[in-house]
């Protein structure tokens, strides 16, 4: 994953790095060893469902100090009980608060899960959320440093949030993966109708 999202940054424009990301996941999950499809799914796969492109949903936004140092413990399957901590919280125009969290046990890293009003409709999407940034996967679109004129002090860092690069946990396809799911700090009432969508089938 790492080398797919690298060259998903690479990439000349945003659709054609999406295109490039559905290319990969799909190729990764029918035949990666640790694809998370069940074997009877995977006999039967054609490709995830995900929505077409729309740049309506990319954003470039700063991470806020808002809530930075909250402490979330999460249980998981292999790892028992992981801590995660709040690193500060993304305002996106439009959709609402979303919090950043860094998982303070192996690796580290930068997690962004959230659920959105789509979550379990007909059509829409996985009932308990996506996830949209996770640097342990690598699954990172990048930041830069924001414009500001030359007499005034740092701006600070804008982080992409591209809402079409969302995916589902791995635990949405295999009851044997236990994943850390969006809690309220990463619920909006919002509707996101991109990235992958569920069922795939």
């Amino acid at each position: 994953m790492f080398a797919v999202y690298a060259a998903v940054r690479a990439a000349p424009s945003s659709s054609e790095a999406h295109a490039l990301w559905c290319r990969e996941r799909d190729a990764l999950f029918a035949a990666h060893p640790a694809s998370a499809l069940l074997p009877t799914d995977r006999a039967a796969f054609r490709g995830l469902r995900v929505a077409p492109y729309d740049p309506a949903f990319r954003f470039e936004v700063p991470l806020l100090p808002l809530g930075a140092g909250q402490e979330r413990p999460v249980q998981t399957g292999t790892d028992g009980v992981v801590p995660f901590v709040r690193l500060g919280t993304f305002e996106v125009p439009g959709l609402g608060s979303l919090a950043a969290w860094k998982h303070a046990g192996y690796g580290g890293g930068v997690f962004v899960p959230f659920r959105d009003a789509t979550a379990g409709r007909p059509g829409g999407s996985y009932g308990a959320g996506r996830y949209l940034i996770d640097t342990i996967k690598g699954a990172f679109l990048g930041a830069r440093d924001a414009d500001r004129p030359a007499e005034t002090a740092d701006a600070g860092t804008l982080y992409i949030l591209d809402f079409n690069f969302a995916y589902n946990p791995s635990c949405a396809y295999n009851e044997a993966w236990a994943c850390p799911l969006p809690g309220p700090e990463n619920r909006i009432d919002a509707e996101v109708p991109v990235g992958e969508l569920y069922p795939f089938l």
